[in-house]
């Protein structure tokens, strides 16, 4: 099975680049499944029913989100009428939605994927993001129920998204990383067969600050002091992500490569 995940969709730059490169790419890379995370593709807070649906017509089949799940006060209905978007599973139980969800890919398959909020660094105090998880890949043993499993793990810590990794070794076909906004170079494949990488990356104009117009970050960071709110930059974003081949059978990875396509970074897995 071939698997893209793509990271953030960061405001408008990050929309428009899946908009204009995602069919082309998924038909390049002849992807079964596609993943991508909508959490800052709002206005960079949140995700809303319109933007889910561009998403969805540019070739996603899933959509994850993150703390900023619910930004967007239309989100809060619209997620339980569209199953395909996935919010934190260790989100509060009353959350709308759900953190897990098997799907059909275009081969058959079928696959899990499923989104947890880390705890290290993060501004509240969210369920273990462990238990969550294991619970659920009890479940859904891999290579039986689901020939695919994906865990995006939502949080600041590297750390704590390479112990996620770890403990989802031989469990789950794809950990990967996502909040921060910057692609790490450690995509691997764990000695149980997992696919990982600590940050896949955002989907926005890199000629930025995490994704922000530079100069109010600038300004905190320099005097300590804030003058307006961020703003989404606006330039040419690069898609960035990871791009797995797994075995259906054991549903382990066999291949991993970093994606990072147009925009300012150097390009790979093109």
């Amino acid at each position: 099975m071939r698997t893209l995940f793509l990271g953030d969709v960061m405001g408008r730059a990050g929309r428009r680049a899946i908009t204009e490169h995602l069919p082309k790419l998924r038909d390049d890379l002849r992807a079964d499944f596609v993943v991508v995370n909508g959490e800052n593709a709002s206005n960079g807070m949140g995700l809303n029913g319109e933007h889910a649906n561009d998403i969805f017509k540019a070739g996603a089949d899933c959509i994850t989100l993150g703390d900023h799940a619910f930004d967007q006060r239309d989100m809060m209905q619209h997620i339980e009428k569209d199953q395909r978007i996935l919010r934190p599973l260790n989100f509060a139980k009353t959350a709308p939605g759900r953190g897990h969800k098997l799907f059909k890919a275009r081969g058959g398959q079928k696959v899990l994927v499923l989104q947890v909020l880390g705890q290290v660094f993060m501004k509240r105090a969210f369920d273990d993001p462990f238990s969550a998880v294991d619970a659920v890949l009890r479940a859904h043993p891999l290579g039986g129920l689901a020939q695919m499993i994906l865990v995006d793990v939502h949080c600041e810590a590297t750390s704590e998204k390479m112990g996620m990794g770890h403990y989802c070794d031989g469990r789950a076909t794809i950990v990967v990383g996502t909040h921060t906004h910057v692609p790490t170079a450690d995509a691997q494949i764990l000695p149980g067969g997992t696919a990982f990488q600590s940050d896949a990356g955002m989907c926005g104009d890199y000629n930025s600050v995490i994704g922000m117009e530079k100069e109010e970050p600038m300004r905190r960071f320099v005097t300590g002091m804030s003058k307006s709110r961020f703003t989404p930059a606006n330039g040419e974003a690069t898609l960035s992500g990871l791009f797995v081949v797994s075995d259906d059978r054991t549903g382990k990875a066999t291949s991993v490569q970093m994606i990072r396509h147009g925009g300012r970074l150097e390009q790979s897995g093109q």
